[in-house]
């Protein structure tokens, strides 16, 4: 009896130090009642500070909806590309809205949901850097933001033409920016989605060529363990769509019809 009692307490134990252990994300962010996320603030106008230094943009809206689902309050850690694996596997944020592509490489770190924003990638221009055409950028200056996709992809190019020399990375694509106009870059290698922003901004920076890599399906990213709270967000992100509210934030930061978020062929 004594012993069949002692079995009962124990796997009593066990079950409750099993329970706190496996509390998810979901549970935290609702118990905190605080949201984290994090944006990267110089990715116009998915991401930015706006005249009064406050972050906005496509991302940080999308940061507030998810907020008000929850019915919990949110805060905004700014980010730099190279952070948005990292602050997730820390613990530092509960999930990033970053324009993040789902690699099979990444996905070993962090965990992605469903795509919620498409994106393609695009060059920025100065007036006289004579590229107006992909063919036109041998021989030419090329800068992006480390860790990007747009970088790696521009490297397997400058490699197979012998062109490493000529690429610069930066830290943000706001220093990208900057250094095509100034002229220390001939094209800075962004999304579609910054082009207008970028070329209304520097008089000396126009629209250059559509990079030759695929359309980039980007993710929300969350712990990669943590399959409930990514479950909840890909729910999150179909209600977005259903509702009408991401071809509203779309219509309002990049304009236009919103990018269709389902891949041909496959599930989503």
């Amino acid at each position: 009896m004594k012993l069949r009692r002692l079995i009962a307490l124990t796997a009593a134990a066990l079950l409750m130090t099993g329970s706190a252990a496996f509390a998810d994300t979901l549970d935290d962010v609702v118990d905190r009642g605080t949201l984290r996320c994090g944006v990267v603030l110089d990715f116009p106008p998915i991401g930015y500070r706006d005249a009064n230094n406050e972050p906005a943009g496509f991302d940080v809206d999308y940061c507030s909806d998810l907020a008000a689902a929850l019915e919990v309050e949110y805060e905004i850690l700014p980010l730099t590309w190279a952070e948005r694996l990292p602050v997730i596997v820390t613990g530092r944020a509960d999930v990033v809205f970053g324009a993040t592509s789902d690699s099979l490489a990444r996905a070993r770190t962090v965990g992605f949901t469903i795509p919620y924003a498409i994106y393609y990638a695009q060059g920025v221009v100065g007036k006289d850097s004579g590229i107006s055409t992909f063919e036109d950028i041998r021989g030419k200056r090329v800068a992006a933001a480390v860790g990007t996709v747009p970088e790696q992809e521009w490297l397997k190019i400058a490699a197979e033409w012998g062109e490493e020399g000529l690429y610069q990375g930066y830290q943000s694509e706001n220093e990208v920016f900057l250094a095509v106009a100034q002229g220390k870059a001939d094209i800075g290698i962004t999304t579609n989605t910054a082009v207008k922003p970028i070329t209304e901004q520097y008089e000396n920076v126009i629209a250059g060529p559509r990079m030759p890599w695929t359309t980039d399906y980007t993710s929300v990213v969350a712990k990669r363990t943590d399959v409930s709270w990514l479950n909840y967000l890909n729910l999150f992100i179909t209600h977005q769509v259903r509702s009408g509210r991401y071809q509203e934030l779309w219509g309002s930061y990049v304009g236009g019809e919103a990018p269709e978020l389902r891949i041909p062929g496959v599930m989503y």
